[in-house]
């Protein structure tokens, strides 16, 4: 399985307004694993930068001037994606950025050489309905570092973003290892042996399992719904 974690840097928020692609980053996942491979370019807009941009990314035209111009490396750049997912975090603002940058380059659509595209944007939305699902918000909640990201950068984000899908899909990678070696698995329970009989439970305190209620509370009001351990106490 082969998926591509893309982010682009734009001049600007609107490509029907004559934005364009200032940085494509994108980073390889085979069979959820980092490899090596990745594609990043800085690109000459042709036109000026907004300066909230440049707040943004740090990047100005001066900046940008002696690089390549996206129709440069068009080809290159859909030869690393195609055939791949493409995981994109607000997959809406970059497709439009990238579809405008290759039918002006007369490539077509990137819909056209990817098998699909996925946002992670919806997806931490479903999972984590009424909270910030930045790319920031994603790196606290599932402990990333992103002490550095004091600006934004196409290949930065699109590193960060690949652990944030990892860490988001855990639990398909876990399935996935449970499909993977079944056998192998009951083998191990089957021997397994263990002594309780000299085995010290340790209570908890009052302290620990007001904190206790407190997380199951917490995980209710996000699922709307009872949790399965007071279930089981019911």
């Amino acid at each position: 399985m082969r998926q591509i974690v893309l982010d682009t840097e734009t001049t600007g928020l609107n490509p029907k307004l004559g934005d364009r692609i200032i940085e494509i980053g994108c980073v390889e996942l085979l069979s959820r694993r980092l490899s090596d491979r990745e594609f990043h370019a800085y690109l000459n807009p042709e036109r000026e930068v907004e300066i909230g941009a440049t707040r943004v990314h740090g990047l100005t035209r001066e900046d940008l001037a002696a690089k390549p111009k996206f129709a440069e490396i068009a080809r290159d750049f859909l030869d690393y994606v195609r055939g791949a997912e493409v995981i994109i975090h607000n997959a809406d603002f970059d497709v439009e950025f990238l579809n405008m940058e290759l039918e002006r380059a007369g490539l077509g659509r990137l819909h056209d050489c990817v098998t699909t595209i996925t946002d992670t944007l919806l997806s931490a939305k479903e999972l984590h309905p009424g909270k910030k699902n930045s790319l920031d918000a994603l790196c606290e909640r599932y402990f990333i570092d992103n002490s550095r990201r004091t600006l934004h950068g196409a290949l930065a984000d699109a590193r960060l973003l690949a652990e944030c899908y990892l860490a988001m899909t855990r639990g398909q990678e876990s399935l996935m290892m449970e499909l993977e070696a079944p056998a192998a698995a009951a083998a191990a329970a089957a021997g397994l042996i263990l002594d309780v009989s000299k085995l010290i439970v340790q209570r908890a305190s009052a302290e620990e399992l007001a904190a206790h209620e407190l997380y199951l509370d917490t995980m209710e009001k996000e699922a709307r719904g009872p949790t399965l351990w007071r279930k089981l106490a019911a």
